[in-house]
């Protein structure tokens, strides 16, 4: 179904946009830019039916290479072959002229994909309400939020019966009812044996949809195979940039924002799993442990916090020492604290960050710090929300007029 085989992208980097010209020059011997390849010696096929994600930093070619299946990019080297009708939504902004309506740049999509107007009438109606946008489908694309874009791009990018469906990123800037729809829509198209290549950093919808992942680093395969196996892969290289670059910053700590008065200092912050070890992925369900250590600058009776937000930042789970009742009386300068947090992680697959403080009894901080750590939540069922509750169901038949006898209901 699809075939990528060999596929290398170069690009040719100048420090000058005029010594583009001037290397044209017969007389010029010494070259004047210097090559920067994009993606090297990618190959791997694609099965009819097969969800394959690509992961891996920014900057790591994931993006240029779906340009380059897509056709919008040629190889430097390699070649592509792909059987069946394509459907590509790569980035926001491409693929719809601004000035027309989305009806209109709906047909225009069509007749770009060689859809005769006629079938592009009979999925109109399957678009509009996956889409939900209402009345602005009649106005101009310019008007459009990114969420109202997106919905639209790829209502319209599924409804054309697709044999491979392409996808970037795009996704991200959708709320959560609608990224919980597109996941649906995801596992219908499985089922239809439509082939998906997409990209996603969250890495819990890698697992929850793809049959295999690709994980590319520097423009180069690093690892393919068992979605679980290869996010193991590339979460152990992102911990090790990580341990680099916080080491050269002089601190083991890298946290979004940090406040605080300073009369404590957290040192340490790690999430431990059932087995005991550090970890960035756990299962839904997992005991999971934060473990925290600090030492104190000056005598204080402190309270100790966690926080947990969700990778659209809102604040899904936290407490600290004085909400669970446990004192832990004073401190004197130099002397140090370990504490831990243990409980079972109920949270739906996706990504999470962890927020730590050591505050005073008011609440205000002594040492407070943003998204310090974080982790992905993998798990095999799906749940829509951030908890799952693991509801217990119960039913029965009931003739008309007959009362549940499942439980009484006051």
């Amino acid at each position: 179904m699809l075939l990528v085989q060999n596929v290398s992208k170069l690009y040719k980097l100048y420090k000058k946009p005029f010594d583009r010209i001037r290397e044209l020059n017969p007389l010029q011997k010494t070259p004047l830019h210097t090559d920067f390849w994009a993606l090297r010696d990618i190959s791997f096929s694609v099965e009819r039916g097969e969800v394959v994600s690509l992961v891996g930093p920014n900057g790591c070619g994931k993006s240029t290479l779906l340009q380059v299946i897509s056709g919008i990019l040629q190889p430097t080297t390699g070649r592509v072959v792909a059987r069946g009708r394509v459907a590509a939504l790569l980035e926001l902004g491409a693929g719809f002229n601004p000035e027309f309506s989305g009806y209109e740049n709906v047909f225009i999509n069509g007749e770009i994909m060689g859809i005769s107007r006629a079938e592009m009438e009979r999925n109109l109606p399957l678009i509009e309400a996956f889409a939900e946008i209402g009345d602005f489908m009649s106005r101009p694309v310019k008007e459009y939020s990114s969420g109202m874009y997106v919905r639209l791009a790829f209502s319209t990018a599924i409804h054309v019966n697709p044999d491979i469906l392409i996808v970037d990123e795009a996704l991200a800037v959708g709320d959560a009812v609608f990224a919980n729809r597109c996941i649906r829509k995801f596992e219908e198209l499985r089922e239809k044996k439509t082939t998906v290549l997409f990209v996603s950093h969250d890495l819990g919808l890698v697992k929850q949809l793809s049959n295999r992942a690709i994980f590319l680093l520097n423009g180069k395969i690093e690892a393919q195979g068992e979605p679980r196996h290869v996010i193991d892969k590339y979460i152990g290289v992102v911990l090790e940039r990580q341990k680099a670059f916080d080491t050269q910053k002089g601190s083991h700590l890298s946290a979004s924002n940090r406040h605080g008065d300073g009369s404590s200092e957290i040192l340490d912050v790690n999430l431990i799993n059932a087995a005991g070890l550090v970890c960035g992925v756990v299962e839904s369900g997992e005991m999971v442990t934060i473990r925290i250590r600090t030492v104190f600058r000056r005598r204080v009776e402190p309270m100790v916090g966690i926080l947990i937000r969700n990778r659209i930042g809102m604040e899904v789970y936290g407490t600290n020492t004085q909400i669970e009742q446990t004192e832990l009386g004073h401190f004197e300068a130099g002397e140090e604290l370990a504490i831990d947090f243990k409980f079972a992680c109920w949270l739906t697959p996706q990504h999470y960050t962890v927020t730590v403080a050591t505050q005073y009894t008011d609440g205000s901080s002594h040492d407070w710090l943003d998204d310090v750590i974080s982790f992905e939540v993998i798990s095999s069922r799906q749940a829509a929300g951030v908890v799952d509750l693991r509801a217990a169901i119960q039913w029965q038949k009931l003739a008309p007029g007959e009362i549940s006898e499942i439980a009484d209901i006051p």
